[in-house]
């Protein structure tokens, strides 16, 4: 494999989608929280420190994507050592499927779990950061009180669910993200959060544990009760720290590849690179034919972990079906054979990823979300954020699937952060936005980096396609209109695309050159974010 030209051909840009850096590297859905990110790596702090205070400046400038309502997930490389941060939620302890009635699941304030972003950050703050936590989060306190420009994309995202957030009882949400409680804010308008900023300040001055227990438990504990949700101080007081947990690892292209366990769909991502690694050379080109097999793979990955699900508490990986050597035989046998659809909905929820490299050595990557656009469409009066969720990820029609809705049980994700190593050191950390489409976005860019020789900027701006349970392509409006007409042929039912559409992910990646001393940084072309070196 030609690493050395992979890592020749990278050119920096002046958008900061693509950057240079000699002593580490920050990659975020953000501007103003990338530049956290890298103040803190300037300040002294390791990529913990880093990538914990980028997490917290999002949850200001992207909430409806995150935020310390949601939950976060990580996949950490530190002093030599990889490993998984498993920061699921939980549904609060009143969450009995009976008590549900229509859409209540996933709107409002009964679709809520337990907020586990804090309790995740706090965690590898106090294990394995350097800087006091008070100045992780200061950073992101300031950027509520003086606020940030709202650009395009989150706009247009709030215009889209504007409907939503004026339809709720209580207000909540609209009363934060809209103008005056109703309106849409104009371009470039400065959008603060004062009352954000003020709980905040106060995880700040007491730490991640006073989220759980105290004033903010108390106001929570109120806004449900007085909006008939499930979640109460109870729930909260049972504070829920994240899980380390095994990373799980595959051969792929002369590298290893490492990815988490469930809940989250790294076992996703690991099949596909299992079955992609496994095709000849030049299985994979520009060819309409060639984007067939692609979506025909994806189909098949997608499909098998939703078929055989596993409970994370009682995962072990050399036991996981889906992953072992027939398996993936089986699936290439029959690569070509179309296989049943399944009808259950498309997974529409908005997520962010965020990658940091140190020059250390170290790495981190969090994935964190609230579910949906704006999650439950409405927040924690008094307190400034909104609501995860996260009960919409629960299954409601089999009560044997590990991931059913009952007290305390814990939600599926497709958050899918990975790390790449070659010859024993780290060389790629990635992650990306996109709920059931984000395997597919991290797998099309491996597949144009190593089939393709493309760079890591080529490579992440290259159009994508995504094959939905459903059996819907779906296909970014830049690809050859001739794949279409192919798929159309073989009987697949095609849906297009604008160019660089949200729709397919937003990957935030930094590769560790080997063969000189830099680092690499990329923001995917359709999301708001950047890509600083320092």
């Amino acid at each position: 494999m030609a690493f050395t030209a992979i890592e020749n051909r990278f050119q920096p840009d002046a958008q900061q989608k693509c950057a240079v850096g000699e002593r580490g590297m920050v990659a975020s859905a953000y501007p103003e929280a990338t530049a956290v990110g890298v103040a803190l790596l300037e300040a002294g702090g390791n990529a913990v420190d880093a990538a914990c205070g980028v997490a917290l400046a999002l949850g200001v400038c992207e909430p409806q994507a995150s935020g310390i309502g949601g939950q976060s997930v990580a996949i950490v490389h530190l002093n030599g050592r990889s490993f998984g941060v498993d920061g699921s939620s939980r549904a609060p302890s009143l969450a009995h499927l009976s008590r549900y009635r229509d859409g209540e699941t996933h709107t409002g304030h009964r679709a809520v779990a337990v907020p586990s972003t804090v309790a995740t950050l706090g965690y590898l703050n106090e294990h394995y950061g350097r800087l006091p936590w008070p100045q992780i989060v200061q950073p992101a306190i300031e950027l509520a009180q003086t606020g940030y420009r709202l650009r395009a994309l989150q706009r247009d995202l709030l215009a889209s669910t504007r409907d939503e957030l004026l339809a709720m009882p209580d207000g909540s949400a609209a009363h934060y993200f809209l103008q005056n409680g109703r309106d849409l804010y104009g371009a470039d308008a400065m959008f603060r959060q004062p009352e954000l900023a003020q709980t905040l300040q106060t995880l700040a001055d007491e730490g991640p544990r006073a989220f759980y227990r105290g004033r903010i438990a108390r106001l929570i504990d109120d806004d449900m009760r007085a909006n008939d949700g499930f979640l109460r101080a109870d729930d909260l007081a049972l504070i829920p720290w994240p899980v380390e947990r095994e990373v799980m690892w595959r051969r792929y292209k002369e590298t290893a590849v490492c990815a988490l366990p469930p809940p989250t769909t790294g076992r996703t991502l690991l099949l596909t690179l299992t079955l992609l690694d496994q095709l000849p050379p030049g299985a994979f080109d520009e060819s309409p034919a060639s984007y067939r097999r692609l979506a025909e793979l994806l189909h098949k990955s997608l499909l098998a972990t939703h078929q055989h699900p596993i409970a994370p508490h009682h995962y072990h990986e050399n036991r996981d079906p889906i992953l072992t050597a027939d398996f993936a035989r089986q699936q290439l046998a029959n690569l070509h054979q179309r296989v049943p659809f399944d009808h259950a909905p498309e997974g529409n929820g908005e997520t962010t990823h965020l990658s940091v490299m140190d020059g250390e050595g170290n790495a981190v990557g969090i994935t964190q979300s609230v579910d949906a656009v704006y999650g439950a469409k409405v927040a924690a009066r008094g307190l400034g954020f909104v609501y995860n969720n996260y009960i919409m990820a629960l299954d409601t029609a089999d009560p044997g699937n590990p991931f059913y809705l009952r007290p305390n049980a814990t939600p599926f994700t497709n958050k899918t952060p990975a790390m790449l190593f070659r010859d024993g050191k780290l060389w790629l950390l990635l992650g990306s936005p996109g709920s059931d489409r984000i395997f597919a976005a991290l797998s099309q860019l491996l597949t144009n980096v190593f089939d393709k020789g493309m760079s890591l900027g080529q490579a992440i701006d290259w159009p994508r396609l995504h094959a939905a349970r459903d059996g819907v392509v779906h296909l970014e409006g830049r690809l050859d209109p001739a794949i279409e007409a192919h798929l159309a042929q073989h009987g697949y039912q095609t849906m297009r695309h604008a160019n660089h559409d949200f729709y397919f992910g937003g990957i935030h990646a930094i590769m560790r050159c080997h063969d000189k001393n830099e680092f690499h940084g990329v923001a995917d072309t359709r999301r708001d974010g950047t890509a600083v070196g320092f």
